[in-house]
């Protein structure tokens, strides 16, 4: 059986896909996502994949290394500018409440290249994001069979430096054990979410409040430390700007807090996938816009009171860069909180790893229902409503990669996927505006267009600052997409003139 689709808005590669085609392909029963998340649910989601190691670990590194105890002012900086792009993406999701985030977004804005560039970029985004958390998880729970007195067969644990090959058996384990819950239903995920997430947010909770006996005043002069001149990196290594025009980033003083907030932005990464889920949520009208800022206002205090409480407790020039918070606890004299902090990564990055693995799925989904890929990875279970031809090829794949590889080098490649993300929505915004002003918009981004267009220089200004490598190993993906697409994804799209589209 077969069915023409609605004619494409435009022509060629820049065809849109409206609004209104793109809600319609929701209700199709067999391609349809069960609708079972709250406000609450978002916003756990939002926190749970927000916070990381990089509370524990991030803070006292800047703060030792960049901006001393300065480093809170440097997480409200990053805060605003990530609330910049969270308040685009608020608009979109309420808007087009449907899955794939940024790459539906950019499909009923900029056209479908675009559209399918983004989707790429976000492919990739979440499967390395996926595989380096489950090895980072992997770590750390070594770390605490290692403290009760149990350790695993160097064969099955990670790769090894000195021989070079070794299997990650957790992690492997780690990311098939989540893609069943994935394939089982959403409203499962956000349970086992919601537990992990509280778990998680009492052991932050607990080290703020013990940490705040620990504060010595004097710890925090000078607030500001003076400014001094950092010796560059050389190469592919040094950041794209200073290839470019030579400018060389500075640590402590007024520059060097803005240098820690282009760093401890990173931190914030994630928020973004609370928008994949908009075709799972009951009332994504109102409950998008609470989720995705919701969480990112929660997590901003977190963090700024972690900052405060570890440059409070030790001087910033005592920290260590490794482990500063546990390390702050153990010159006070309570290394079991060394412990606490470890039990907290671990339940941490299994809510990170599900809900990075959930947004891949998503937008893998989407880009699928659309025929940009196989229609086959778009059909739904019949009793859970789940993706989960997606889920079970990808979650197969990235166990495999997690078990296999050791890609810390590639961690910075999600960081310039997710800004290349906020870019893309940002200009979405402003330019739906002007080609739909008639759609109903449950929330509406305010001061538009001077907001994103300030939010698209903020996040291209923390491109920039990204290793010229990173760039490099960008532009050879985005390539390699610009080539799929037209070799499949073009003549297959359900926008193409003609288009016969099995159910």
């Amino acid at each position: 059986m077969s069915t023409q689709t609605d004619p494409a808005n435009g022509a060629g590669v820049f065809r849109t896909k409206s609004v209104e085609q793109s809600i319609h392909d929701t209700e199709e029963p067999e391609h349809a996502l069960k609708r079972s998340l709250s406000a609450l649910d978002l916003t756990v989601f939002g926190v749970g994949v927000i916070i990381g190691t990089g509370i524990f670990v991030l803070t006292g590194a800047v703060a030792k290394e960049t901006a001393g105890p300065a480093t809170a002012v440097a997480f409200v900086i990053a805060g605003v500018v990530c609330g910049l792009a969270a308040l685009c993406y608020a608009e979109f999701a309420s808007t087009v409440p449907v899955a794939g985030s940024a790459y539906t977004f950019a499909y009923a804005s900029l056209g479908e290249l675009p559209a399918w560039i983004i989707g790429w970029d976000l492919v990739l985004e979440f499967a390395v994001g996926t595989a380096v958390v489950a090895v980072g998880w992997s770590g750390y729970f070594r770390s605490l069979l290692d403290n009760a007195g149990w350790q695993l067969p160097d064969a099955i644990a990670g790769t090894n430096p000195v021989s070079g090959f070794g299997f990650d058996l957790l992690a492997f384990l780690l990311v098939l054990l989540l893609t069943g819950i994935l394939v089982l239903g959403m409203k499962l995920s956000a349970r086992v979410t919601t537990v992990v997430v509280a778990i998680k947010v009492a052991v932050v909770l607990l080290v703020i409040v013990a940490g705040a006996f620990f504060i010595k005043v004097s710890n925090y002069s000078p607030f500001i430390p003076p400014a001094s001149e950092v010796p560059g990196e050389s190469g592919l290594q040094q950041p794209l700007i200073q290839m470019i025009f030579g400018y060389a980033p500075t640590s402590f003083g007024v520059m060097g807090i803005f240098t820690a907030a282009s760093v401890v932005f990173f931190a914030f990464i994630g928020f973004d996938v609370v928008a994949t889920a908009a075709e799972e949520t009951k009332l994504p009208q109102r409950d998008m816009p609470r989720g995705i800022l919701g969480s990112l206002f929660i997590c901003t205090l977190l963090y700024v009171a972690v900052s405060i409480v570890v440059t409070g407790m030790q001087h910033y020039t005592e920290l260590t860069v490794d482990a500063p918070l546990a390390d702050a606890f153990k010159a006070t004299g309570h290394p079991w909180y060394a412990g606490v902090i470890s039990f907290g990564a671990v339940i941490g990055l299994t809510s990170v790893c599900m809900i990075l693995l959930l947004g891949q799925t998503r937008v893998f989904f989407a880009m699928s229902r659309d025929g940009l890929l196989p229609r086959f990875f778009s059909r739904t279970h019949p009793r859970y409503r789940t993706p989960y031809r997606a889920t079970l090829l990808l979650g197969i794949v990235i166990a495999i990669v997690a078990g296999l590889t050791n890609i810390e080098e590639l961690a910075a490649l999600v960081n310039i996927g997710t800004l290349f993300a906020f870019v893309i929505v940002a200009l979405g915004v402003v330019i739906l505006r002007r080609t739909r002003p008639d759609l109903p918009r449950a929330f509406r981004t305010p001061l538009v267009p001077l907001l994103p267009i300030v939010s698209v220089a903020a996040s291209f200004w923390l491109m920039l600052n990204l290793p010229s490598e990173t760039w490099l190993r960008f532009g050879l993906w985005m390539l390699l997409g610009v080539i799929v697409y037209f070799v499949y994804g073009r003549s297959h799209s359900r926008l193409e003139p003609g288009a016969k589209v099995p159910h």
